[in-house]
């Protein structure tokens, strides 16, 4: 089993994985709300696996929001190695897996995910929750794009992480001077808030998913755009509605291949010390080791 996990976890960083860890399937199957366990996606799952990978180049933090969905991320080569590793663990240790779609339940709604692979990371022990809105952060990468695989074959499980680097020193000290970290300070929808102890640690995380995603996710609108076209019984209306001109960037962004049924901000992981100068979050550095 152990010289099984290694190679496994050998091959992710071949490819480009920055971290790899087993989480819990037991931790997932009782955290996860039904519908959303493993074992609801791929019913003889003996092991999740998590992988994540780097995100933007010091450059890209340097960008406006609007470019950095399209410059600074990651995400594909996480999935693309996720993708890989289900084929070489079929095909080096005869255990049938899958890769496990990053995309939404058509039947639970726009926000509904499948599988939540923060939670897979999180228990994996490759990323602690953060006081922005839960993203994860790394205390060597920093900001990584996470992917997971569901197999049949049995992995000894990782712990997470047993001190989460968030918040980091800077932000308690700014904390404690005006009663906000960075990330709640810049966030242009005010989503964010939260607690600080006396120790320094997250006492308390509020996220206002409501007023982000009316900033960062107005093109989820698309799936209602384009039920209220076919529903018109009068073909030019529906034809006028989906040629409105304050749609066409939208039909732009997705013919496009963008990926921008979303939008993205960024901006509370422009100002985070973890995300964007933790020891391994420069890849120029990276590769340099």
């Amino acid at each position: 089993m152990q010289d099984a996990k290694q190679a496994i976890f050998d091959y992710c960083k071949k490819r480009g994985a920055l971290a790899v860890g087993i989480a819990s399937l037991e931790a997932c199957e009782r955290i996860a709300p039904a519908g959303h366990r493993p074992s609801d996606l791929f019913p003889r799952v003996k092991s999740v696996i998590s992988l994540g990978v780097g995100g933007q180049t010091q450059g890209t933090w340097q960008m406006p929001a609007k470019a950095m969905a399209y410059s600074g991320s990651t995400e594909t080569r996480a999935y693309g190695v996720a993708y890989g590793l289900a084929f070489h663990i079929e095909q080096q240790f005869g255990a049938p897996s899958v890769y496990v779609p990053p995309d939404l339940d058509p039947e639970g709604g726009p926000r509904v995910p499948l599988q939540s692979l923060k939670l897979h990371a999180e228990l994996a022990g490759i990323g602690a929750r953060s006081l922005a809105g839960d993203i994860l952060l790394h205390p060597e990468y920093g900001f990584m794009y996470y992917a997971s695989v569901f197999t049949e074959l049995e992995l000894e499980p990782d712990a997470p992480m047993a001190e989460n680097p968030c918040p980091a020193p800077s932000c308690v000290s700014m904390y404690r001077q005006i009663g906000r970290t960075p990330c709640m300070k810049f966030c242009p929808a005010q989503c964010l808030s939260g607690e600080i102890d006396a120790q320094g640690k997250q006492k308390l995380m509020r996220y206002d998913m409501a007023a982000c995603a009316e900033l960062t996710q107005e093109y989820e609108a698309v799936p209602k755009i384009l039920a209220e076209a076919v529903k018109d019984e009068v073909r030019s209306q529906g034809a006028e509605g989906l040629l409105d001109p304050d749609r066409k960037m939208l039909w732009y962004k997705v013919s496009a291949g963008s990926g921008a049924w979303f939008a993205q901000c960024f901006e509370c992981m422009r100002v985070c010390p973890i995300a964007t100068k933790a020891p391994q979050a420069d890849p120029v550095l990276r590769s340099k080791d």
